[in-house]
């Protein structure tokens, strides 16, 4: 008797398809309660970054030697590697800084193991230039650097950040539920334990925009007792890494001795 013919089983596949549809939940998730956010038309500004390499060989940057040389270690947004900064990078160096890269390739949202990795490259850095680093972060970059300069604060010169949301709702930006997504989990229950309205232990600077479509000022700009000062800009998110303004505030920080 001949057997029905049967398809064979790829439980493989099967396990995919549960997982993009924890994620697609994850994506839809209610919210709990409203939070303050970038109005919709400012997240359409933020599109003016695709132009940015066709503007860069007009754009003038008035770069003065740097009083202060830094060791500076720089962390990407979510979703972005060193790479989207080495323009930002090169800006720095010409001044007279020396950059560093963070040596994680693209940041997929929060990490124990990844923040291991930094105390050590951070300790490595230091121990090399024998001087304290100061850690740079944009957007989520900004939470990993406040979290390491929590864990190694003797080897920190100051933190600054750059449109991150470490005050206020995790929800008040335009960008939680794609986090979710493609992170894994939901913003009010990240993988490790932190306090992101903490302040470290060291000076630490928020750099935000009312201009921000991604990142709701008030949760990039932070309370007192968050950080110690906070700088207002006007460019978009994206522009903090690339707009003369943001260059040149960036760079009169690292020349301003800690306090």
């Amino acid at each position: 008797m001949t057997r029905p013919f049967a398809l064979p089983q790829f439980p493989s596949v099967d396990l995919a398809n549960s997982e993009f549809a924890r994620r697609v939940a994850l994506a839809a998730q209610p919210e709990p309660e409203p939070a303050a956010r970038p109005k919709v038309g400012r997240v359409f500004n933020e599109l003016q970054w695709l132009l940015e390499p066709a503007r860069r060989p007009f754009r003038t940057y008035d770069i003065a030697p740097a009083k202060r040389p830094q060791i500076v270690l720089i962390f990407p947004g979510f979703a972005t590697r060193p790479r989207k900064l080495r323009h930002f990078s090169r800006l720095l160096e010409t001044a007279g800084h020396k950059t560093k890269r963070w040596g994680l390739g693209f940041n997929w949202g929060a990490d124990e193991s990844a923040l291991d990795k930094l105390e050590d490259r951070l300790g490595a850095i230091r121990e090399r230039y024998d001087s304290n680093v100061v850690l740079l972060g944009w957007s989520l970059g900004g939470l990993y650097a406040r979290e390491l300069a929590k864990r190694q604060p003797d080897c920190v010169d100051k933190v600054i950040t750059m449109g991150t949301p470490f005050s206020g709702s995790p929800r008040s930006n335009n960008a939680w539920r794609i986090y979710q997504a493609i992170a894994g989990y939901s913003v009010d229950e990240p993988p490790l334990e932190i306090d992101r309205r903490q302040k470290p232990p060291v000076e630490t600077v928020a750099m935000w925009s009312p201009r921000d479509g991604v990142i709701a000022p008030r949760s990039a700009a932070g309370e007192p007792g968050e950080r110690d000062r906070a700088i207002a800009l006007r460019c978009t998110h994206m522009g903090f890494t690339y707009s003369p303004e943001s260059v040149q505030a960036l760079l009169a920080e690292l020349d301003r001795h800690p306090r």
